[in-house]
C-alpha cells in the first residue's frame, strides 16, 4: 500500500471515531464512564505519530472538549496535549503492534487524561478521589476496550500487525 492510502484510511478511522464521540456517546448513559472516541482517536493519532505533531492534536482535541463545557476551559487542552505527547514518546519504548500493550496505553492515557482535567480545573462536581478512582477508572477501562475492538476491526486499515 501507499503511504497517501494509509494515511487516508487512518484519517477515515479518526473521522468515525470523532463522528461516534458526538452521535453515540451521549446516548450510551452516564457521561462520567462511556467511553471516550475523540481521546481513542488522539491516541491512535498520537501512537503513529512524532510526539509534537501528537502533542499539537491533543491541544486541538482538548480545545474541542473545552468548548463543550466553557467552565473548565483549557484543562481539557492541558491534558490531551500532555497525553498526546507521552503517547507518541511511548509509542518509542513499548511495543506498538501488541493488542494488551495498545488497551493498556490507552487506558492509562484515558486516566491521566481525566486526572490531568481533574486537578487543574479544580475537581469534578462528585468529589475528587470518586471522580479519580472510580468513574476515571471504569472510563479508561471501557475506553480501552473500545480501542482493543477498534485495533482488530480497522487492524488492515490503520495498517498494523496485532500480536496478543
Amino acid at each position: 500500500m501507499s503511504a497517501p492510502r494509509d494515511r487516508g484510511r487512518l484519517w477515515a478511522v479518526l473521522a468515525l471515531l470523532v463522528v461516534l464521540h458526538f452521535a453515540l456517546r451521549p446516548r450510551l448513559g452516564a457521561p462520567q464512564i462511556a467511553p471516550d472516541f475523540l481521546l481513542l482517536a488522539l491516541m491512535l493519532y498520537a501512537i503513529r505519530s512524532r510526539p509534537g505533531s501528537a502533542a499539537l492534536a491533543g491541544f486541538i482535541v482538548g480545545l474541542v472538549g473545552d468548548a463543550m463545557v466553557p467552565a473548565r476551559l483549557g484543562a481539557g487542552a492541558l491534558a490531551h496535549t500532555v497525553v498526546g505527547y507521552l503517547a507518541s514518546w511511548g509509542r518509542a519504548v513499548f511495543f506498538p503492534d501488541n493488542l494488551f500493550v495498545n488497551g493498556v496505553a490507552i487506558a492509562v492515557g484515558a486516566w491521566a487524561r481525566n486526572a490531568i482535567q481533574l486537578l487543574a480545573s479544580g475537581g469534578g462536581t462528585g468529589g475528587l478521589m470518586v471522580q479519580l478512582f472510580v468513574y476515571a477508572p471504569l472510563q479508561a477501562l471501557l475506553t480501552a476496550v473500545t480501542g482493543a475492538v477498534a485495533l482488530v476491526v480497522f487492524q488492515r486499515w490503520l495498517d498494523i500487525r496485532l500480536e496478543t
